[in-house]
């Protein structure tokens, strides 16, 4: 099997962890192309959604609660684009999927974070796959510092 990006995330990677429990890990995502953008990450490999376990399913529902409420309450988004995307798994000569989601925060109206106003410009469209990064590094680190404390409220 090849090398698994998700299982060798390094230390700088590992530092944006927002929500680490028996199942699931959650990440503020580096790509920030939608503010809030963030990756959870099943604790073992796993192909597909079909192949969780029952415990693995009600707790991804608590963690996906509890991100959208975080999400509305922090950043005032109005929903959350969710995403489960295996393909790159399988590009390999010998695949070793390992599940996770992506969770983008969607705004209907601008919102300011440390000063910069916002603005989800596809809001009511799918995502925008091929969008850049839009906030700096000192704003996601705010953004991580406001997300990790409601998180562990």
């Amino acid at each position: 099997m090849g090398v698994c990006n998700w299982c060798t995330l390094s230390e700088n990677e590992k530092k944006w962890l927002l929500i680490k429990n028996e199942y699931w890990l959650v990440y503020l995502a580096d790509q920030q192309d939608y503010v809030g953008r963030c990756i959870l990450i099943l604790n073992r490999h796993c192909g597909c959604l079909s192949e969780l376990m029952d415990n693995e399913w009600m707790d991804l529902k608590h963690i996906i609660k509890r991100l959208e409420n975080c999400f509305k309450t922090v950043l005032g988004a109005d929903l959350c684009n969710w995403s489960c995307l295996l393909n790159d798994f399988y590009k390999k000569t010998e695949p070793n999927p390992h599940l996770h989601l992506h969770v983008r925060p969607r705004y209907k109206n601008p919102f300011s974070l440390n000063g910069i106003k916002y603005i989800d410009e596809e809001f009511g469209h799918h995502y925008n796959p091929h969008k850049e990064n839009i906030i700096d590094i000192d704003d996601r680190i705010i953004l991580y510092d406001m997300l990790k404390r409601t998180l562990n409220e």
